[in-house]
């Protein structure tokens, strides 16, 4: 595994971690354990994105 394959898999769970803390701040009442590890395929829905960011922000 390269840098960039190390780098990415860092990102990846760094999201993961973020959004997991964060859920609390979310508009959402459940589904941490399956809308967490499928962050990198939903930041492109425009509601999700809004509440990962509201997720990443504390």
């Amino acid at each position: 595994m390269g840098i960039i394959g190390i780098l990415a898999s860092v990102v990846y769970v760094g999201g993961i971690w973020k959004f997991w803390t964060g859920f609390n701040r979310t508009n959402f009442s459940q589904g941490r354990w399956y809308l967490a590890p499928l962050w990198p395929i939903l930041i492109f829905n425009k509601p999700y994105r809004q509440n990962f960011n509201k997720a990443l922000k504390g």
